[in-house]
């Protein structure tokens, strides 16, 4: 209906790259067509939900590092100027995506602010071309942890522990498990893992946060980082915000299935 040429990449990935080609007007009339349905399954959600304050809707565009500069301006006065005139929140990741040349740009508002802002960033882009060869984000497919608790293995998926279908190569890893005791019920002290004891060596991970996503990770009251830890079993340290910087330090403390798992977790915040 919107008349672009729609690619969606392929699907065993926690997170899909939809890529739109064609006209300007195809594009904006893809992205309102995207934008309208996002905002459909919020409502859909909210029919039998508690929560009384719409979200916004919101959408993470891929763009090539080079071109953020000219999306920022000078002092940051483009970006202010797209924030003011079409009314939505525009955030743009000061670290590159894991292994391109490409930055996260997160819109939210509503549909309409978000075509327009839409609107105005291709401006930008077919102003500014990327400079020098792009790099593209390709995400990779997430293997998901398995945890043994209760005699149990589950995998995580987003906030919650899935039981894991009873596959063969599980049941060696399951028998494996139970020889490795004790292993308490998920939720209430650290997960064990197959063949993991105390004599397990430690060693420590650093990670950098841009600023404007460590507050989804540490959660209401620290609550998302205590659930982390709790799950991971890690120790999880976030460094203070310093002055000039865009991002934290967060170094995290483990065994290497215990770090591992925190990342996971961490990323799929």
């Amino acid at each position: 209906q919107s008349g672009a040429r729609i690619n969606i990449s392929e699907g065993s990935c926690p997170e899909r790259i939809v890529t739109i080609t064609g006209p300007t007007d195809a594009i904006f009339k893809a992205f309102s067509m995207i934008a309208l349905k996002f905002e459909e399954d919020i409502n859909a959600s909210m029919t039998n939900s508690t929560v009384t304050s719409k979200p916004p809707v919101t959408l993470r565009l891929v763009v090539p590092a080079s071109q953020c500069g000219s999306l920022i301006g000078k002092g940051g006065s483009k970006i202010k100027e797209i924030r003011e005139s079409t009314g939505a929140q525009v955030q743009v990741a000061g670290d590159m995506l894991p292994n391109s040349t490409e930055r996260a740009v997160t819109i939210s508002g509503t549909p309409d602010a978000i075509i327009q802002c839409v609107k105005q960033i291709c401006v930008v882009m077919l102003e500014s071309p990327p400079k020098g060869a792009t790099i593209p984000y390709r995400p990779k497919p997430a293997s998901a942890p398995i945890i043994f608790a209760g005699g149990q293995a589950f995998t995580i998926q987003g906030q919650y522990a899935i039981p894991h279908p009873d596959v063969s190569p599980l049941t060696k890893l399951h028998q494996l498990a139970m020889q490795h005791p004790p292993f308490t019920p998920l939720g209430q002290t650290t997960p064990g893992f197959p063949g993991l004891d105390a004599t397990t060596p430690t060693s420590s991970h650093e990670l950098t946060i841009p600023n404007d996503l460590i507050g989804c990770i540490i959660g209401r009251q620290g609550s998302k980082i205590n659930e982390i830890r709790q799950m991971s079993g890690a120790q999880i340290k976030i460094a203070n915000a310093t002055e000039g910087s865009a991002e934290r330090q967060v170094t995290i403390t483990g065994s290497p299935a215990n770090i591992s798992l925190a990342q996971y977790l961490i990323n799929a915040r």
